[in-house]
């Protein structure tokens, strides 16, 4: 399969006076910046896990609050996430990457000002939001502005920043907390995002090229809110449930879900067969390589946020490790997944979408590993005696996502870079926030009953069951060079 949704280089639109056209190149500074643009998303997701304790100890917010907290976010960022594609797309990726990370901005300072705990819950739903308009212009850009080798390695330095950003979240976080930078505490863990976004948005004026779809299209509005409404009545009870201890609005919220995404998707038929722009085409998902990628890269998602989050859990509350601790015991993770990520693109020309296949085994035995070594091992094992089944999962992890996310874009058209951008991070931002609640949250059902270390093994015994299901999919991913 070849990449085809490079758009040709082409001179400034007149529709954008002094914007670069589609084709304009993406330089080394105008990648680094969008790709801080996605970091910041994914690092907000994970680096609130560690800050919880504090949060709730200085805000009196109980387990409740303390879930929205997480889940508001995850929530408003998947649900406005195929939308702010839209939007990008039409008014323009630049434009609408500069808006997002300047309300990101806005949104870390409420969240590090915040005085009460609803307070910042209602600041991080708007965080959320300010992601969900930054980072779908993110691959929107690359796609439209690259090409071959170029794509093939922007892919990968996106697929190798998405990993590290989920792990770097947890380790960032706890140093930031053990810090306690000028008596902040917990607050830092958002306040280190305002330099960030200042940079980032200097950056971004300077280095950033602005294009947009040829064929911009009216928002969908049906379409929007039955999305929206899909993903609510699933993600919110699935996060907040069993703080809440289950009460008769969750199950009433999970029994609409599959009412509202069968609308969705007739709705959705409907619109494409008459003519109109939906907000999520069904032709998209016609694509063989959307189609089969999202299918691997859902349980590889909700496998891989279930498990950094049962990993942070269990390292501080059974192994007695502190923030900092538990942050080091996952650098082997980042830089075996690093490394990996950089060899991705040449792997894939040698040997195509088996990488993938290969990286779901060593993710596997990584795993393994592991459970041997926290069910047989040492008591309390420190960061080196977890090293090799924290780095050997990280490697598997490494040669798996950069691959499906690059094959998954290959065969978007470049006016719809950002529609299908959107859809790819709703598919995975979705996946993360159901590994949170339903691996995190077996792990937690598990552990007052049996104890840390059988509920953990258990735990990792289901993600094993994920990863077997990842690597039989990957086999019927179409071919790629």
């Amino acid at each position: 399969m070849t990449d085809t949704s490079t758009a040709s280089p082409r001179t400034p639109s007149p529709s954008a006076p002094g914007a670069a056209g589609p084709g304009t190149p993406l330089g080394t500074l105008g990648l680094f910046t969008v790709l801080l643009g996605a970091a910041l998303p994914l690092i907000d997701f994970f680096i609130v896990n560690v800050a919880l304790p504090s949060i709730e100890r200085d805000l009196a917010a109980g387990p409740a609050l303390l879930e929205l907290v997480v889940g508001g976010y995850g929530v408003a960022y998947a649900v406005l996430l195929v939308l702010g594609g839209r939007v990008g797309d039409t008014l323009g990726r630049r434009r609408l990457f500069l808006v997002g990370m300047a309300a990101f901005g806005v949104t870390s300072l409420a969240c590090g000002l915040a005085p009460t705990a609803w307070t910042l819950v209602a600041a991080r739903v708007a965080q959320g939001a300010a992601s969900a308009l930054m980072l779908p212009q993110v691959l929107a850009t690359i796609q439209a502005t690259t090409e071959g080798p170029r794509r093939a390695r922007a892919m990968s330095l996106y697929g190798a920043t998405a990993g590290l950003s989920m792990v770097a979240g947890q380790i960032l976080g706890g140093v930031l907390v053990a810090a306690d930078v000028a008596g902040t505490g917990w607050r830092a863990v958002f306040l280190v995002n305002v330099p960030v976004v200042v940079l980032g948005l200097v950056l971004g004026v300077r280095a950033v090229p602005e294009t947009r779809s040829a064929r911009p299209a009216a928002v969908d509005v049906p379409g929007t809110l039955l999305l929206a409404l899909s993903l609510v009545s699933l993600l919110l009870p699935l996060t907040e449930g069993r703080a809440a201890g289950w009460p008769a609005w969750t199950w009433f919220s999970l029994a609409c879900f599959p009412l509202a995404a069968v609308s969705f998707y007739l709705v959705e038929r409907r619109a494409d067969r008459r003519g109109r722009t939906p907000l999520v085409p069904p032709s998209l998902l016609g694509l063989v390589s959307l189609r089969r990628g999202l299918a691997v890269v859902l349980p590889f998602s909700v496998g891989f946020s279930g498990f950094m989050f049962v990993l942070a859990v269990v390292f501080q509350r059974e192994l007695r490790m502190g923030p900092v601790a538990a942050g080091l015991a996952l650098v082997p993770m980042a830089v075996a997944f690093f490394g990996a990520s950089l060899a991705g693109p040449r792997l894939v020309g040698r040997y195509g979408t088996r990488v993938v296949s290969a990286g779901g085994v060593l993710q596997a035995a990584g795993i393994a590993l592991l459970l041997v070594t926290l069910r047989h091992g040492p008591q309390q094992p420190g960061p080196a005696v977890l090293a090799p089944g924290v780095a050997l999962a990280g490697l598997g992890q490494g040669l798996q996502l950069p691959v499906l996310m690059r094959l998954m874009l290959s065969d978007v058209p470049a006016e719809r870079a950002g529609v299908g951008g959107g859809v790819m991070i709703t598919a995975q931002q979705s996946a993360l926030a159901l590994g949170v609640a339903t691996l995190g949250g077996l792990f937690l059902a598990l552990a007052p009953a049996v104890g840390s270390r059988d509920a953990v093994s258990v735990t990792l015994l289901a993600q094993l069951a994920l990863i077997a299901l990842t690597v039989l999919l990957s086999l019927r991913l179409p071919r790629m060079r």
